[in-house]
């Protein structure tokens, strides 16, 4: 992580949930999901100064106990390194090999915006992936509750090829009806630049003058 900070302005693990009965059933054959390793990645971070965004995976047989108990840990680890920029929500969604998977109840996902709102820290930015919010107004609820950020809208999803995104300007349109901005960002937050080596300060501010501030609803 050290090696890699010399050329990444920032990095990201995904908690998805604490839960220990979860290593009985999603996560029985995930050793690299271990809770307790995954949250040691966060402290390595903290010590390390680098910028972090986690987050949690909903809909994988949790509880929504289990979402605060989760949200709680990032924020005590924050706390102490103040080193996570946002943590993103995302909704399990079942890919075509996964046909027996049920997807998370999407209408629930407000609520969850609501929770980790309250209980993380101000300054860190919550994420919602619109390629996984089917419904619009869905995802505006989810801006109202709370969420701020829609992460990188790319032609094709890496992590979920089987959701693509909306085109950008029909993105745009939904936010903007509903009085929200959509305007890019770095992939690190402003808050952190000083975090950075002087080699890749300056590749960031290379991009500074084509970015509009503050953000109402981001995209990476």
């Amino acid at each position: 992580m050290a090696e890699l900070s010399a050329v990444n302005v920032s990095m990201g693990l995904m908690v998805e949930q604490l839960s220990p009965h979860l290593l009985q059933t999603v996560h029985q054959h995930a050793p690299s999901k271990l809770p307790a390793l995954r949250l040691q990645q966060l402290h390595w971070a903290g010590e390390l100064a680098i910028p972090f965004t986690t987050g949690l995976l909903l809909g994988i047989g949790e509880t929504p106990t289990d979402w605060a108990e989760t949200l709680a840990a990032i924020a005590q680890i924050h706390q102490q390194w103040g080193h996570i920029q946002e943590v993103i929500l995302q909704p399990y969604s079942p890919g075509q090999n996964q046909p027996q998977a049920h997807p998370f109840p999407l209408e629930q996902l407000p609520e969850v915006v609501a929770l980790a709102r309250t209980l993380l820290p101000p300054e860190i930015a919550l994420q919602i992936p619109p390629n996984l919010v089917s419904d619009p107004q869905i995802l505006l609820a989810c801006l109202q509750a709370g969420a701020r950020d829609l992460g990188g809208i790319v032609p094709k999803d890496e992590v979920n090829p089987d959701y693509p995104h909306r085109h950008h300007g029909d993105l745009t349109q939904i936010l903007t009806t509903a009085g929200w901005t959509l305007v890019p960002r770095l992939p690190v937050y402003p808050q952190y630049h000083s975090w950075l080596s002087e080699s890749l300060q300056r590749q960031v501010a290379q991009f500074l003058p084509c970015l509009a501030a503050p953000a109402i609803a981001q995209l990476a």
